[in-house]
Formats: structure tokens, C-alpha cells, sequence
């Protein structure tokens, strides 16, 4: 009998597992190819967060993986932080399947051990959840969220005691005592009638939001008359179905943005997400209804936030009256550049810029050009809260943060990605250059000409199933091991091993460490100032590319990058292709 066999087995004899996971599994006896895709491994816990299918079995999520997370994390808490059973957990939950059922059965497990915790009543944005856990004073928060993926998944985000999703060495640690307990269908947990009585869960209501609200006034760059004039700026605004809506109107209103259209088809909080093509918003289709209400009302700019209030995708009005698209990179650029023209200079010795190895180079060179020095981190936007936690020892100061995933952060007092931050300082940026008869497509194309056409763009190859999994890594082998010396023509002048946390130059040898965290991802600098950056997803089964172009006109940035584009798919094609021969053979 093979090794996932086996814990079907013990999974389908187990004689009081939950009724609603019995039937799926009933359904599922005869289907042995998802079954093993089930069962074959523990849903795997990446930077920050696992994530996965909802179903039975020990590679979905499910009450049983929820409470082996959750008992690994009061262990690592008790072993590894103070005062952890009185300062206790903030939990809170998206708009998921079972997101509230998985929020209560983490509650029940951490109280087994004595811990208390502080459970929204409600969903929440995610922004949410990071400034909880700093205005608690808690050791950890958990997130139950979906994050960007489709309606059939949910997932289990812990942020540690800072307010950021857990640095790498935290992951590491937690998943050690996760390991501890072997059988998740028996974790040990207290009913909920138990948690009422001993006074170990703490039903948070609206004093988060409204806390939130008022450290929101004070992102403003605007003086504080400006803030309180009427503002002549028409905006249609979607949560797409999520749970930002009330956050960003309040948080519009008190800087008196009057003209709010809300997409009312959008407004309430829906886990089928029913008029939304995708989750996320990569693709602009998702803001189809927003087009139309921006067209109706004669809006000069869009905002949609997705259903975590953790991302945001703006358009602007063109003089054709239609409605173009920022990318995550464009927007993150305006913002800072925004930022820096209203900052104190003298602060700019010690300010910080943050941004990952695949986002827009144009954020550096728009930094530099205030003599702002720019961070780099690996992607995901936990690494950013990690190091913002290091400036209150270091000395050195926030200033913005930002991926070319929609993520933006605009202060610190929360320690996440914040749309709802993003959505209230892109109308006042939109409301000032206005002013100066400006669109925020006119200033885009003004650091164009300034710094360069900066162009970036991504792709991405999906493989499902176990196999999918190994093809994937393959593919990550053959770069690593057998690099490229031209993409698209371009010569390689750099290669970045993230794996081995090394950079080589490729004319003269020279290789040089790379002082962050190990990952795995390879990254190509080549000639024209243009990159390639390839890496597995965590969670899904898919391995992403990510392109970046300079060049000196609008015209010439597109067709290098259609090229890179072209050719990386290829390579990648062939790759796999030879994999599936050898295979065969």
C-alpha cells in the first residue's frame, strides 16, 4: 500500500470525522487521481501562509490542517515568545469558504493551551488584521483569506508580533512545531462553549476600524487646510465584492472627496465574487463594471480594490475619453515620486524606499533622483514588513513601499500591503496634479522622459498535478544549472541564483553573495538595461516570468519586451518538451 494510501485510509476510518468532509470523500472513493492529490503530502506552509483547495485530506484545507497549524503556532509562541497566554492572538477572516468556521477552530485549539484571542466578529480587509495585532499588543495574528486565488481555495496567514506576515526564520521554526504533531485528526482543542466561559476569546467589533480611520487622516501630504476644501474630483470606486468599501469611503470622505461612485453591483461583500471574472486584478476585464460607471458619470479616475482590500488596480480617463490601465508598476512609481515631492527633504539622509528584485527598476531611479536610498527584498511583500521592522533600532525612516503585484504601503503603522492606504493617497496625487492641469498619465509620461521607458511584464506557465510540481522544478534546474549567454539576442551580463544566494558576472567569473534569504528563483541582467527574473509560485502549480525593459523610446521598450516575452517562453516550451521525451524514453 503506498505512503498516501495509507493516510486515506486512517483519514476514511476515522469514525467522527466532520459529516461535510465524509460525504466529499465518499464522492471521491473511486477517483484515485484526487485522492492522491489530496493525500499524497501536508498542505505545505510558504512565506507567511499556506494555502490550498478546500476538502479532505491532509494537502487541503480543511477544520483538521487549520487546527495542526494552529497547535503548531501556540507551541512555537509558548517556546519562543513572553507573556504569550495574556498578550494572546488576533485572528480575523476574508471572505473565503469557511473562512469564519476556520477562524473559531483556530481560536479552539490556541485556547486549549490557554491562550487568548481577540476574534473579529465580521470579515475584514487584511490591512486590518496587521494593525490589530500592533494595537493589541499581541504575539501573532492569523489571517484566514483567500489571498488572490479562485473561490475553491482558502488560506492560513500568520503575522507575527510586528504586524508582518512571519520572516522566513519564523516559518522555518513554526513549521517545526507544526511537524510535532503527527496525526491531524487528533488535535488536541476546546469546544466553543468552553472559550465563552473561561474568558479566552475576545470579540473585536468596530473600535479597529474606527482606530484605523484616524491614523488614516494623518497620510495626507495635503496641509490641513487643503484637506478640509471640497475636492472637484469625480471618482468610481469597486471593492469588488470585497470588504474595503466602508474603509475607503470613510477614508475619502474625511479628506472631503465628495464625488465617490461606488459600483453598486460590486458593493456587497460576496464569496461567489458573481460578477467578477477573476479574484485578482491582473486581468482588466474585472473592471468592466467600473468602465461603464466611469463612463456614466464622467470619472477622471477608477479605483478597485480585490476582495482582501489588500491590492489596488487604478485607470485614469484619457483625452479620448477612454480609460487606461496602470500596472503595479506605474501606479507604485507615481506614488512614490508623489510621496517624495511632498516630503521633508531633510529627512531624505535617512528615508527608505522598498521594493522587490522584480519590480520596476524606474521606483530606484526615481528614488535616486531625491537621493533616497532604495531597498531591495525577494518578492513577497512579508520581506518589506520585516525590514521596516529593523528602522526602529537602525535609525533610518519609511518612506513607501511597493511590488509590481498592485501592493503599495504607504506608512507604516500598518505592516502589509494597504490598498485602502493606496486608494486614499492615489485621489489626493490624482486631486493635486489636477490642479496643476495635469493627469496622472501626463506625470507618468514625464518620468518616462525623464528617467527612461521603463516597461515591465509577466507570464506565467501552469502545471497541474504532482507531476506539474516536478516539471516545474525541472525547469528551474535546467536555468540554474545551464544558464543562458543571450535572451532574445541580449547577451546575459549578470545571473543571480537566489538558491545559492549568489550573483556571478559573467565576463570576467566574479561571483559575489547576495545578502538576502535563500529562494528559489533565478534572475538575468542583461545588456540594454533589460532583466528576466524566473520562480515558482508557493502555492499554485505554476511557474512565473517576470521582464523588464529601458530604452529610450515608448515604441522600442514595447517590442523588447513582446521579444523577451517571446523568447522565454520558448526556451521554456523546450525545456519541457524534452523533459516529457526523456520521460517517455
Amino acid at each position: 500500500m503506498t505512503a498516501w494510501m495509507q493516510v486515506y485510509k486512517k483519514w476514511d476510518s476515522f469514525e467522527e470525522l466532520d459529516p461535510s468532509l465524509r460525504l466529499e470523500l465518499d464522492r471521491l472513493k473511486d477517483d484515485y487521481v484526487k485522492l492522491e492529490d489530496s493525500f499524497y503530502k501536508g498542505l505545505e506552509f510558504g512565506t507567511g501562509e499556506m494555502c490550498g483547495l478546500i476538502g479532505p485530506g491532509t494537502n487541503r484545507m480543511n477544520i483538521y490542517t487549520v487546527r495542526k497549524a494552529a497547535n503548531g503556532l501556540a507551541n512555537y509562541l509558548l517556546a519562543n515568545r513572553v507573556n504569550v497566554k495574556d498578550r494572546g492572538v488576533v485572528i480575523a477572516y476574508g471572505l473565503g469558504l469557511m473562512s469564519k468556521e476556520f477562524a473559531l477552530e483556530a481560536a479552539k485549539v490556541l485556547a486549549f493551551y490557554g491562550i487568548r484571542t481577540y476574534l473579529f466578529e465580521s470579515v475584514c480587509a487584511t490591512p486590518l488584521l496587521s494593525y490589530a495585532v500592533r494595537y493589541f499588543g499581541t504575539t501573532a495574528g492569523i489571517m484566514i483569506t483567500a489571498s488572490d486565488y479562485s473561490k475553491e481555495y482558502n488560506g492560513f496567514a500568520v503575522y507575527n508580533e510586528n504586524g508582518a506576515q512571519m520572516t522566513l526564520e519564523e516559518s522555518e521554526r513554526f513549521i517545526s512545531y507544526m511537524g510535532l504533531m503527527e496525526d491531524e485528526l487528533t488535535v488536541p482543542h476546546l469546544e466553543q462553549k468552553e472559550l465563552l466561559e473561561k474568558g479566552l476569546i475576545y470579540w473585536v467589533k468596530d473600535e479597529i476600524d474606527q482606530a484605523y480611520i484616524e491614523r488614516l487622516r494623518y497620510i495626507s501630504k495635503m496641509d490641513h487646510e487643503e484637506q478640509l476644501k471640497d475636492k472637484d474630483l469625480k471618482i468610481v470606486f469597486t471593492p469588488l465584492h470585497g470588504t474595503a468599501l466602508p474603509l475607503v469611503k470613510k477614508g475619502l470622505e474625511q479628506l472631503h472627496f465628495g464625488q465617490v461612485h461606488v459600483v453598486e453591483e460590486q458593493a456587497i461583500p460576496d464569496t461567489k465574487v458573481s460578477s467578477v471574472i477573476s479574484l485578482g486584478l491582473e486581468e482588466n476585464e474585472t473592471l468592466q463594471m467600473a468602465i461603464e460607471l466611469g463612463q456614466k458619470v464622467d470619472a477622471e479616475i477608477l479605483l478597485a480594490t480585490n476582495p482582501n482590500g489588500n491590492k489596488l488596480r487604478v485607470a485614469v480617463k484619457t483625452t479620448e475619453g477612454n480609460y487606461q490601465v496602470l500596472t503595479g508598476n506605474q501606479l507604485g512609481s507615481l506614488l512614490l515620486d508623489y510621496i517624495l515631492g511632498h516630503s521633508d527633504p531633510n529627512v531624505y539622509r535617512n528615508s527608505r524606499m522598498i521594493k522587490s528584485v522584480i519590480t520596476t527598476e524606474l521606483g530606484r531611479a526615481i528614488a535616486d533622483s531625491y537621493y533616497v536610498k532604495t531597498i531591495d527584498t525577494l518578492p513577497s511583500f512579508n520581506y518589506i514588513g520585516e525590514k521596516i521592522a529593523t528602522f526602529d533600532s537602525s535609525g533610518e525612516t519609511f518612506l513607501f513601499g511597493f511590488e509590481e503585484s498592485d501592493s503599495y504601503l504607504v506608512s507604516g503603522f500598518v505592516r502589509d500591503k494597504d490598498a485602502i492606504q493606496a486608494s486614499v493617497v492615489t485621489a489626493e496625487m490624482t486631486y493635486y496634479w489636477k490642479k496643476q492641469g495635469k493627469t496622472l498619465l501626463d506625470v507618468l509620461d514625464d518620468l518616462y522622459q525623464k528617467h527612461g521607458y521603463y516597461l515591465e511584464g509577466t507570464s506565467a506557465l501552469t502545471l497541474e498535478g504532482k507531476n506539474g510540481l516536478s516539471e516545474i522544478q525541472e525547469i528551474m534546474n535546467q536555468f540554474k544549472e545551464n544558464p543562458p549567454m543571450k535572451i532574445a539576442g541580449l547577451n546575459v551580463r549578470q545571473v543571480e541564483n537566489y538558491e545559492k544566494r549568489e550573483r556571478k558576472f559573467v565576463e570576467d567569473g566574479v561571483v559575489e553573495n547576495i545578502l538576502l534569504p535563500k529562494e528559489n528563483m533565478i534572475k538575468f541582467h542583461l545588456e540594454n538595461n533589460a532583466w528576466v527574473g524566473i520562480r515558482p509560485s508557493s502555492i499554485e502549480h505554476k511557474i512565473k516570468y517576470y521582464f523588464g525593459v529601458c530604452e529610450e523610446s515608448a515604441e522600442n521598450s514595447k517590442k523588447q519586451l513582446s521579444s523577451l516575452q517571446s523568447a522565454l517562453n520558448k526556451m521554456v516550451e523546450e525545456s519541457l518538451k524534452n523533459q516529457r521525451i526523456n520521460f517517455v524514453s
